[in-house]
């Protein structure tokens, strides 16, 4: 099942008389939360469909908001989510939500629990759980993330709230001098140490290393520093004793700065990030989920068809996108409930072309249909 408390085996509860028996049954447990682990990854990347990142901080929400003159009130950002939660066919093409601690609280305007809407649509409730980026000592310019302290009680209470997925975002900086080892190794650490967590309490974390689009580097840049990166990371994962058969990945796309002024063209762009993939991420991972790290709407969904065109390869390739989903969403709402049902149909189609794109058969025609 997906939802592992309908396993009756995950219960955690075992009264047990005898040493043998405890061990055989801590092993059963084990064996059965890594196969509950596994059905809810694959669920996250199962066919056509994709993750929609609508985790936003208040904070971050606030510059989406400040763009549709829209005021950064919790019922506005309530209303807004349930417009994309309740929009007409949407789970054909999204498989799981990854939601902010407010709106893993929040509810429809009748009542019913995000979560549990989420639930009985068959789209998997997520959390993010980080708490954001710092400077790391000693590194100018680059950052750690934070959120280890507390953590497996934050994810106790998650997990009774309805998340069995979770996102950590670590943030890599990008030139010609970075990132250092230092912020390499820290970074990939800490998502070892948080997926872990994670998977102690049945929860399958997104792992999610971001080499970031800003500065001028070029494509070529781009891929040496992802692969640092990936390698730095299956170390730790490995190192930590982390299930990757219970992950799913969230990489950037090997892609140039957006300030770089000799752009690659969206082929390369696919071909450098699968080959990327295929020197670093074992094909024991169940599927990769790209950020689309500032991308356009289409720029990010023409990536990914370019890339699954190129298949078949080790692991489904699909999307975990915020902006990339809502940009035009937000655009068609822009605070007002006559406007729900016209965003909606902005966002099931959104999610539609990007449904197309897990197959590699998303054309640009195909948006002008719209």
């Amino acid at each position: 099942p997906i939802f592992p408390e309908e396993n009756p085996n995950l219960s955690g509860s075992y009264v047990t008389p005898t040493k043998h028996v405890v061990e055989s049954t801590f092993c059963l447990h084990q064996t059965n939360m890594a196969e509950s682990l596994q059905s809810i990854a694959a669920t996250m990347v199962s066919k056509g469909r994709g993750i929609l990142a609508a985790d936003e901080s208040t904070a971050t929400i606030q510059k989406r908001f400040d763009v549709i003159k829209v005021e950064n009130i919790e019922e506005h950002r309530r209303a807004y989510r349930e417009l994309l939660f309740t929009t007409p066919g949407f789970e054909k093409y999204i498989s799981g939500v990854i939601l902010f601690d407010e709106t893993l609280r929040q509810k429809t305007h009748d009542g019913t629990p995000f979560a549990a809407l989420l639930k009985s649509k068959g789209v998997v409730p997520g959390i993010k759980v980080d708490k954001g980026t710092k400077p790391l000592a000693g590194c100018p310019g680059e950052t750690t993330t934070e959120g280890l302290d507390g953590l497996r009680e934050r994810l106790e209470e998650y997990y009774a709230l309805g998340a069995r997925f979770a996102k950590w975002r670590a943030v890599i900086a990008i030139d010609e001098k970075l990132p250092s080892d230092r912020a390499i190794h820290v970074n990939a650490f800490l998502l070892a140490s948080y997926a872990a967590l994670c998977q102690e309490r049945g929860i399958v974390p997104i792992v999610e290393p971001e080499v970031l689009m800003d500065g001028d580097h070029d494509i070529e840049r781009c891929y040496e520093v992802t692969a640092r990166v990936l390698k730095a990371v299956f170390e730790e994962l490995r190192a930590q004793g982390v299930l990757l058969e219970g992950i799913i990945l969230k990489p950037n796309m090997v892609i140039d700065g957006e300030k770089c002024k000799k752009k690659a063209t969206p082929q390369r762009v696919a071909e450098l990030t699968v080959k990327v993939l295929k020197e670093h991420v074992p094909a024991s991972v169940p599927g990769i989920a790209f950020l689309s790290g500032g991308q356009s709407e289409e720029d990010a969904t023409l990536h990914l068809s370019l890339m699954n065109a190129l298949g078949p390869l080790p692991w489904p390739l699909t999307f975990s996108y915020g902006r990339a989903l809502q940009a035009s969403t937000q655009k068609a709402w822009s605070g007002k409930k006559e406007n729900v049902a016209n965003a909606q149909k902005t966002f099931s189609h959104r999610a539609q072309m990007n449904s197309l794109a897990y197959f590699g058969t998303y054309t640009a025609d195909k948006e002008k249909a719209h």
